[in-house]
């Protein structure tokens, strides 16, 4: 599904990754967590083709998209990666519903098609009565399970999430990332979260640990 080689990112003299290798299999979660300041998010944005690394190769899907630029960039970004980000990133002015059709209007895709794909998400989800509320009108658990649908409303192979439980209190967190398992068992998608909180990542299939922009583990399979 994603494999990384060598992934090296600098700012101006500091640098921030210092090789980092990794491979993430089709339906996987994978929980990256560390301290702030040792890189993780920095490599979450490399691996989702968000930023661009100095060094090293990225290939998803089989396809090296770290030679991808521009409109071929972001045409596979729509089609083949999710995000999740802590602060929700929904747009006020939208309902859900509209918010999760987003990715799926910039694909292109039939209006219909994507609207009634979104209601059967929002039904997943647990909250299909809550499709003609805009985002303040959702709690900060139903903000983020909008988030999750719209990550998935282009059914991509992996999903990338940023701290998805920053702000939500321990009882949403947990049913988060059980909703995550869920997903990962109906769907085969896989999921790389970035996490510092370690009873959280324990319920992923695998954790790796930063230090330093580099891998703290003593062995990375």
């Amino acid at each position: 599904m994603l494999q990384a080689k060598g992934i090296v990112k600098r700012y101006g003299t500091l640098e921030v990754l210092k090789g980092i290798d990794l491979s993430v299999s089709r339906g996987e979660i994978l929980s990256i967590a560390g301290s702030s300041g040792a890189g993780k998010t920095t490599l979450l944005h490399i691996l989702g083709t968000l930023d661009h690394q100095d060094q090293g190769e990225l290939h998803i899907e089989g396809i090296r998209v770290d030679t991808l630029a521009g409109k071929a960039l972001a045409a596979f970004r729509n089609r083949h990666i999710g995000f999740i980000f802590q602060f929700h990133h929904l747009l006020p002015e939208f309902s859900a519903l509209e918010n999760i059709c987003i990715p799926g209007w910039i694909a292109g895709k039939p209006k219909l098609m994507l609207e009634k794909k979104a209601n059967e998400l929002l039904g997943r989800l647990g909250i299909g009565h809550r499709a003609d509320h805009k985002p303040g009108e959702l709690s900060g658990g139903e903000q983020q399970r909008v988030a999750v649908a719209r990550a998935l409303i282009n059914d991509p192979g992996i999903i990338f999430a940023d701290e998805p439980t920053g702000n939500l209190d321990s009882a949403n967190a947990n049913s988060l990332h059980k909703l995550f398992q869920q997903l990962r068992d109906e769907l085969n998608q896989a999921f790389v979260i970035v996490t510092h909180n370690e009873e959280l990542a324990s319920m992923s299939d695998r954790v790796l640990h930063m230090k330093d922009g580099r891998w703290a583990d003593p062995e990375i399979n």
